[in-house]
């Protein structure tokens, strides 16, 4: 199988750079033969047509089942009545929701049509939804009607009340002037809005026509999806990626697993990131293997479930996942021996971490990911066969037919061994940001997309990462920057100045802190200041701690240090703690 020699050649050729020794911090990831030059639409039909009867999707908490031909035609259903509903190639489209078979028809539905997938955060409150809905101008949204405490129709309504009088795919709303058509996934009906199910019924024969033509006029290079990442300024950014950019990424993460169809990879992490979407639904579908959702969030006795129940050989997560099963009380009596692979990524594994993932959840071939939205999103990654210290203290090699170099201040290659900035470039480098020549320039020099992170490269081209250049906060795998929480604190009545950074937490590795200064004569609580970010911003970025201070540590030249906050504030919770 080609995957299977794929693999077998990638490794090989990593065995020859092992011995080789590098002088300077430059490295290209060796691939054998050519990148999948086609579109999504086009390598999904092809793979339906290789592998028809082959399990594709199984969603446990919606009762789904399908085989690759099913889900096939379960998407050319969805694609259709795009098409019916005006949507064309270019287009935005959002969505937004958990994970769930809607989503998975949605992605492919949009790239057989040429419409650009909008992947909306589930956890977006007000500020941000309409910020985003009105940066890439979307001219139809589907969404869930509500999760948790997300209440996502009514948030729509609250942004746009006119849905309660239009006519559905005819909205017309001041506050979001370019989104004309509402789908909302379930049973029931909504005024203003299109039915899930009932715009899967839309299609005619003229439309499944339009679908064959579209085919062909549907190129590698067209922009196909756009993920939003937080930025140091503010607002999100909304990384514009092709479908030579994740289809490729998605198909090497796979080659790098070993997966063939014969496989089953569960997938607990999110849709709308890249690793859900692209490490996980493209990774399996381009090797016709079964992707496998327990619940529409990560949840550790559903996946624990989900994996014994339908023999899953690999599984995905972010280091919190996997402590989370690994200490749930119940671990000891799952059957998990048919695991063999899996990629973590989010956060560097711990050694211990590692030894209990490859010991008792039987995942000797676990891979470590490293990358970042803007490159598709990974461009290194360990293989099974390097050693634990490797897959432990650092991201791995470059992947096949990526170029990865760590530069100084001044952009030159620093030698072996020597802390610079990771750059990468390759097929896996996005357009740009959407609407955004500035940032995009600043990203992208070169054809090299600069990270923000700092890392050092060895002599067999291993990189260790070891710090950021931004101070962006982890916490649990999602990327927070700290920019975007203190300008929307800024928008509080009684703060005059706020800084938020992150200070280390044993579960999620970092929590959100806000040291906030207020107004002459004003006074607040620590929780009326989280009361005013709940639904207003995503619950992950809501600072954990806040603090009211009167001045900041500065430097002599003005400058605000929050290197000294974070350390003043972990001794704080230390000594909490002790």
């Amino acid at each position: 199988r080609q995957g299977a020699s794929h693999t077998r050649a990638w490794r090989a050729q990593a065995e020859n750079i092992r011995m080789a020794r590098l002088t300077h911090s430059y490295m290209t990831g060796e691939g054998s033969g050519q990148l999948l030059y086609e579109t999504i639409g086009t390598c999904f039909d092809r793979i339906v047509t290789q592998h028809p009867g082959n399990p594709a999707l199984i969603v446990r908490h919606q009762g789904v089942r399908w085989s690759y031909q099913e889900l096939k035609r379960q998407v050319d259903r969805l694609a259709t009545g795009l098409l019916a509903l005006g949507i064309k190639p270019g287009d935005r489209v959002g969505v937004w929701g958990p994970n769930g078979y809607e989503w998975v028809m949605t992605q492919f539905a949009t790239a057989k049509i040429g419409a650009i997938l909008v992947n909306v955060n589930p956890a977006y409150r007000l500020y941000e939804l309409e910020y985003v809905l009105n940066k890439v101008e979307c001219k139809a949204i589907i969404a869930a009607e509500k999760f948790k405490s997300s209440e996502y129709l009514n948030m729509l309504n609250a942004l746009a009340p006119e849905l309660s009088s239009c006519e559905p795919g005819y909205l017309r709303a001041e506050k979001l002037p370019h989104l004309m058509t509402v789908i909302r996934m379930g049973d029931e009906k909504s005024p203003g809005m299109f039915n899930f199910e009932e715009v899967c019924s839309l299609g005619k024969e003229e439309h499944f026509a339009r679908l064959d033509e579209l085919a062909p006029e549907l190129g590698p290079d067209d922009a196909i999806n756009i993920q939003f990442t937080s930025g140091t300024t503010g607002n999100p950014k909304g990384a514009t990626l092709t479908h030579c950019n994740i289809l490729n990424n998605g198909y090497e993460a796979g080659a790098g697993m070993g997966l063939t169809p014969d496989d089953r990879l569960c997938i607990p992490v999110p849709l709308y990131h890249c690793f859900g979407m692209v490490l996980g639904v493209l990774a399996a579908v381009t090797h016709g293997a079964t992707i496998v959702f327990a619940a529409p969030v990560y949840d550790p006795l559903s996946t624990l479930e989900a994996v014994q129940a339908e023999k899953c050989t690999a599984l995905h997560g972010v280091p919190t996942m996997f402590v989370t099963e690994l200490d749930h009380p119940d671990f000891e009596n799952f059957d998990l021996s048919t695991l063999r692979t899996g990629i973590f990524a989010g956060a560097p594994c711990p050694e211990d971490l590692m030894r209990r993932i490859i010991g008792d959840m039987h995942m000797e071939n676990v891979l470590i990911g490293y990358g970042q939205t803007e490159v598709s999103p990974i461009n290194h990654m360990t293989l099974p066969e390097d050693s634990l210290e490797n897959r432990t203290q650092t991201v791995g090699r470059p992947i096949p037919h990526i170029e990865i170099k760590i530069v100084d201040a001044d952009n030159r290659v620093v030698p072996i061994g020597e802390q610079g900035e990771i750059c990468t470039r390759g097929y896996s480098v996005m357009k740009g940001y959407w609407n955004d020549d500035e940032k995009t320039t600043e990203a992208i020099v070169d054809g090299w997309l600069h990270s923000g992170d700092l890392g050092t490269m060895n002599e067999h081209g291993y990189v260790r990462i070891t710090g950021r250049i931004k101070d962006m906060i982890i916490r649990g795998g999602e990327n927070i920057y700290p920019r975007e929480i203190e300008e929307f604190l800024f928008t509080h009545p009684k703060v005059s100045e706020a800084q938020v950074f992150g200070v280390p937490d044993p579960k999620m590795g970092e929590e959100v802190c806000a040291w906030i200064q207020l107004k002459s004569g004003e006074t607040a609580t620590e929780e009326e200041i989280r009361d005013f970010c709940k639904g207003q911003i995503s619950h992950f970025k809501i600072p954990r701690y806040v603090r009211f201070v009167d001045e900041y540590p500065m430097t002599v030249t003005g400058k605000i240090r929050k290197i000294d906050m974070t350390a003043m504030m972990a001794e704080e919770l230390r000594q909490g703690a002790a």
